[in-house]
């Protein structure tokens, strides 16, 4: 792969929005690994006993969620809203990660604080010290198509519809409409974002909206006059996303040509909002 292809890359897996995965920062131990999550919910509690989890073969990353599986049945669903339940589940079950913690700007401008942890260099999530803005409280990456659980055993690592790291997604690339995929490289070294779930609606965007100067109302009132009704339309920028600049959010898979390298969430396709 071409240097230009690795950075676009780089900047989808660590940034992918606003709110990014933060892997900076010194290795932790003692306190930090004790404080793996930041954020509090006032959710009800999810009770999982350790029996369910010696049953988990799967773990399966959705929009919002990781759910932990035993075969086809759901043993536990852990929204990505809550950080606390999501980094206690997966300790339980995969053992001690290593950790990482980071202060705002410490990975960079659009960095938050943060504590990340990963499980063997397969699954790697942050969780944030505070709520990102589409909600959630972690990002999560699945970097390997399994885990080793702490007693030893393999948990398989998936995205929506059993896609896995390593797999050759070609053919959904090309039935994916083009809302839902972005292309780095070039034709000798092609990548790509390919978005398999949809999920995080920008909670914000009205607010936004509301929120725009009368200035841009009569910018953007001057600026349709001038095109017509049969004219120019002007930036297609919206073709492509939600029409304010932040894409279309979920669950993204990037890809090595057309093998999947990494799983993600929340990973936007043609997301333009910059921090």
């Amino acid at each position: 792969m071409t240097p230009r292809t690795l950075l676009a890359l780089g900047a989808a897996v660590l940034v992918g929005s606003a709110s990014a995965l933060t892997t900076g920062g010194a290795t932790g131990s003692g306190a930090d690994t004790a404080a793996a999550a930041e954020t509090v919910h006032d959710a009800a509690p999810v009770h999982v006993s350790a029996s369910e989890l010696r049953r988990v073969d799967s773990i399966e990353l959705d929009a919002e969620a990781l759910v932990l599986r035993d075969g086809r049945r759901t043993v536990v669903e852990s929204s990505m809203r809550d950080s606390d339940l999501t980094v206690t589940l997966l300790d339980r079950l995969l053992g001690t990660p290593t950790r990482t913690r980071t202060a705002e700007g410490d990975g960079g401008a659009c960095f938050p604080a943060g504590t990340t942890s990963t499980w063997g260099g397969a699954l790697r999530v942050a969780a944030l010290l505070t709520d990102a803005r589409a909600g959630n409280a972690v990002e999560v990456r699945v970097l390997r198509d399994s885990v080793r659980s702490r007693l030893g055993d393999d948990i398989e690592l998936t995205g929506p519809h059993g896609i896995q790291v390593g797999d050759d997604i070609a053919d959904e690339i090309a039935d994916a409409p083009r809302s839902e995929r972005v292309s780095y490289g070039s034709d000798d070294s092609r990548a790509w974002q390919l978005l398999l779930d949809q999920g995080w609606g920008d909670t914000h965007a009205e607010d936004d909206r509301d929120a725009r100067s009368e200035q841009d109302e009569r910018r953007d009132a001057d600026a349709a006059d001038r095109h017509g009704a049969d004219g120019d339309d002007g930036d297609d920028g919206d073709r492509n996303g939600d029409g304010d600049g932040n894409g279309t959010n979920g669950v993204s898979a990037l890809t090595n040509d057309t093998t999947v390298t990494v799983i993600g969430s929340p990973m936007p396709v043609h997301a333009q909002r910059t921090c």
